[in-house]
């Protein structure tokens, strides 16, 4: 198949491709697509080099898939003009999660909401990806009544620049265009994008609303805290949830041990628990410090690591890809 990547080379975008490549989806052709600036540059995919083009260009003509990695305002002129040609669109920004009639995807969770007849999938925030891999197994046992989530999530959550920022200030540079609205080296900035109604920031209100669409469950009580942190990969989630059943903790544990696409690291006793560093590169998703007070029955407490720019995002679209073909949707 033909498969066109918008925003190629971009941090998540590059990611694509070298996942596209370890995963061995088949690929005839590829369509790398980037801005005008990086036109006619190179990208190395599969042995073969390809030449960088812009959307304006045309290229992605004749693709059954276009993933795309360009942001909210690439997406919302670009995704319906080729979606409307007959072309499957894998979206990564934030632009279509909300529509009624866009798929929001994650295959673990909810494969079962891809249809043939959907052109454009919306790929989930990076923090609500590594949540619901988790929630979802635990919910369809126990019921889940609320969630309570504080987030820490690195910054390469940002993209390259704020990669580039802390890195920067990390070796005393000045930083001319920061990408964070206050320092990030030795710091926590407790606010992620643009302020929202009630209160949150944008980033809260991404993870209540996308949990509860993926999930199935509108009636879902999701409280989010989202928090910068000066780490280069991986975000970490702090759970608190609550269940309309009493939960088993080792029923739980054997839950999680054998969901798809979740690794359990819970051996508190021997230091083992997931970390950055544990989970850095890695597609899975990964928990620990599962524990319950005993004077409530109905909750569960955890620890979730995973790679924002792999799993939370690249690899997810990827996997949305493989879903496609799985049901012969693609082929």
């Amino acid at each position: 198949m033909k498969i066109a990547v918008v925003g190629a080379t971009g941090l998540v975008g590059r990611t694509m491709l070298r996942v596209l490549e370890e995963r061995q989806i088949p690929c005839r052709e590829l369509a790398p697509i980037a801005s005008a600036q990086s036109r006619g540059g190179e990208v190395h995919f599969n042995g073969r080099s390809y030449l960088l083009s812009t959307l304006e260009d045309g290229e992605w003509e004749g693709s059954e898939v276009a993933l795309f990695s360009a942001g909210s305002s690439v997406a919302s002129e670009w995704v319906p003009r080729i979606s409307d040609t007959g072309i499957y669109c894998i979206d990564n920004s934030s632009a279509f999660r909300q529509e009624i009639g866009v798929p929001l995807v994650v295959p673990e969770v909810n494969d079962h909401d891809l249809m043939p007849n959907f052109r454009v999938i919306a790929n989930p925030n990076c923090s609500t990806i590594q949540l619901v891999v988790v929630l979802g197994p635990l919910h369809k046992q126990y019921h889940l009544e609320e969630v309570v989530v504080a987030t820490y999530q690195s910054v390469s959550g940002a993209g390259q620049r704020g990669l580039n920022q802390l890195l920067a200030e990390r070796s005393g540079q000045t930083v001319d265009e920061p990408e964070f609205v206050k320092p990030i080296f030795n710091n926590v900035i407790p606010s992620i994008g643009k302020p929202a109604a009630h209160g949150l920031c944008f980033e809260e209100w991404k993870m209540i609303h996308e949990t509860r669409k993926i999930l199935a469950a509108d009636e879902l009580r999701v409280y989010p805290f989202t928090v910068r942190v000066p780490v280069a990969y991986c975000h970490c989630e702090a759970v608190h949830l609550k269940f309309k059943e009493p939960v088993d903790v080792v029923g739980a544990r054997e839950i999680l041990a054998s969901a798809q696409g979740v690794t359990l690291m819970d051996d508190l006793a021997n230091d083992v628990y997931p970390t950055p560093h544990d989970c850095v590169g890695k597609d899975d998703v990964f928990v620990g410090r599962l524990y319950q007070l005993p004077q409530d029955p109905t909750s569960l407490d955890c620890w979730i690591v995973s790679d924002n720019v792999r799993k939370g995002a690249a690899t997810n679209a990827v996997q949305i890809l493989e879903a496609l073909i799985e049901k012969q949707y693609l082929k």
